[in-house]
């Protein structure tokens, strides 16, 4: 277990914010160190905090931050926890600033269309106030009950409906951080709160989108507000071969229906899959051998002369219209199934504690054929090795922004039974989320299309994917963090002040 912080610095904490907001119990620790991804549970006391502090404002955050410059202690920020690749994993212990007190919803902006809130607020609860107005935060990952705002910003979020509305980096207009200084500013498109468009140097907000808490802390963000739509679309389509439904994918992500909201490929394993594990699952003949899933949002008369179109396209195809039930009810438990691995069974049918890991990137469409076939014989070869991992199929979700044609986010869920992890076993799983990044690279994609490349094995592939660009990442890390202090280990970024 991490030595514990000297009573002074302690003390000093509880100056700040107050003896509610710090916590040094063993609990608090352990359960602040967790993550729902795979996570080394058999050396858990090595990734735990020596205290915790729950701020309520920007200047707690600020002089938080401060003290730890003055001690040299790191300060790993913490939002939802909901992170799949270790963003708010401490790694070399120090004080957790946990976020979710600062939950407000600060102004609603009616004129210029724009909430402004605290960064422990999620979509779910955001949205329940939203409605009342007229409005929503189209922000829709999986996690959207539970991750919150500030770590959305952290890890440069994925939206479900992105195709329609735009992911994170689109929907965040300006957000305050306090710097790993102290320092607290405002960064955005613009000059101020709300303006979405400035030429005026720089384009910062983006330096500090997706950093996973590396050069700071977000207290409080401006959002864009999108009327809330009149009319949804949902149609899912079952094949009996991957391949024809990877075209009807790549047709309807074509189509240039405004509309669209996104489209998903679901390959064999992933049907295979559902028909074991989840209780929502409507039985399908074991013909059908991989689905593909599509949903349009707007105002009725557009979306209903889209959804004419879209169904158009998909009639010309092998695929065969699921119905109404499953294609609108099963839209509709997006959100529901994040959850549904957390309670898996074994190959043999045994029900244990299971984690899952999305290994995720972001693949041009003309590879998904070849990246899906390579990714299924990497996670084979684990299972054949070690009866702890389980191959639960593969999703490629429409990635671009406004321009659904583009890449594809391609994920493959990998299940694990964390409870038998062994270092032999866990090197064998690193070794393999590296394997997994190295064919995502030799097929044109990147490491990640919206977790993080942060965690031990495709970590060690950042210095490939982004060439010259990593070196420029290692001087802004040491110009705004001159003392190492924010999120210390991660994206190796320790390679800049052992250099220096």
């Amino acid at each position: 277990m991490a030595i514990a912080l000297e009573g002074s610095v302690v003390d000093e904490l509880i100056a700040i914010c107050g003896p509610e907001g710090v916590f040094t119990g063993r609990s608090a620790l352990f359960n602040r160190a967790r993550v729902p991804a795979p996570f080394p549970a058999h050396r858990w006391e090595d990734h735990i905090p020596q205290a915790v502090v729950l701020p309520t404002s920007a200047e707690q955050v600020s002089e938080v931050v401060k003290l730890a410059n003055r001690h040299g202690i790191p300060v790993v920020p913490r939002a939802g926890g909901t992170g799949l690749t270790d963003g708010a994993v401490p790694l070399n212990h120090g004080i957790l600033v946990d976020v979710k007190l600062m939950n407000r919803i600060i102004e609603i902006d009616h004129g210029n269309r724009t909430v402004t809130v605290g960064p422990g607020i999620n979509m779910l609860k955001l949205n329940e106030e939203l409605r009342r107005h007229g409005y929503f935060y189209p922000d829709d990952p999986a996690s959207y009950p539970c991750s919150l705002v500030g770590g959305r910003i952290g890890t440069s979020g994925w939206s479900l409906i992105g195709a329609r509305y735009g992911h994170t980096r689109d929907l965040v207009v300006s957000f305050e951080i306090v710097l790993p200084t102290g320092e607290i500013i405002r960064v955005g498109d613009g000059g101020g709160r709300s303006t979405r468009k400035s030429s005026s140097g720089f384009q910062l907000k983006h330096l500090f989108i997706g950093h996973q808490g590396t050069l700071g802390i977000v207290t409080e963000a401006t959002l864009e507000l999108a009327p809330r739509p009149e009319a949804e679309f949902s149609a899912f389509f079952s094949f009996s071969d991957y391949m024809g439904a990877h075209r009807l994918t790549g047709d309807l992500s074509r189509s240039g229906v405004a509309t669209l909201g996104g489209v998903v490929l679901f390959d064999e394993m992933k049907i295979a899959y559902l028909r074991r594990d989840d209780e929502a699952y409507i039985p399908q003949d074991e013909s059908v051998r991989a689905v593909v899933a599509c949903a349009s949002y707007g105002n009725a008369d557009e979306v209903r002369a889209g959804a004419k179109r879209l169904l158009r396209i998909a009639r010309a195809s092998d695929g065969s219209y699921m119905g109404d039930e499953i294609s609108q009810g099963d839209w509709w438990s997006r959100h529901d199934r994040y959850a549904t691995p957390q309670h898996g069974r074994t190959r043999d049918g045994q029900v244990a504690l299971m984690s899952w890991h999305c290994e995720d990137a972001a693949i041009p469409y003309t590879e998904l054929p070849a990246v899906r076939e390579k990714w299924h014989a990497i996670a084979s070869d684990l299972i054949q090795r070690f009866d702890m991992f389980d191959d639960w199929g593969m999703f490629a979700y429409t990635n671009g922004a406004h321009k659904a044609w583009g890449d594809y986010l391609t994920e493959i869920d990998i299940g694990i039974w964390e409870s038998r992890w062994t270092d032999e076993s866990w090197a064998a799983w690193v070794d393999a989320k590296r394997e997994i990044g190295r064919v995502a690279l030799e097929h044109g994609g990147s490491l990640t299309a919206c977790h993080g490349s942060c965690r031990a094995g495709e970590v060690d592939l950042v210095p490939v994917e982004l060439g010259g660009g990593f070196e420029v990442m290692k001087k802004i890390k040491r110009a705004l963090d001159p003392n190492n202090i924010m999120n210390r280990g991660k994206y190796l970024l320790d390679q800049a002040y052992e250099e220096e």
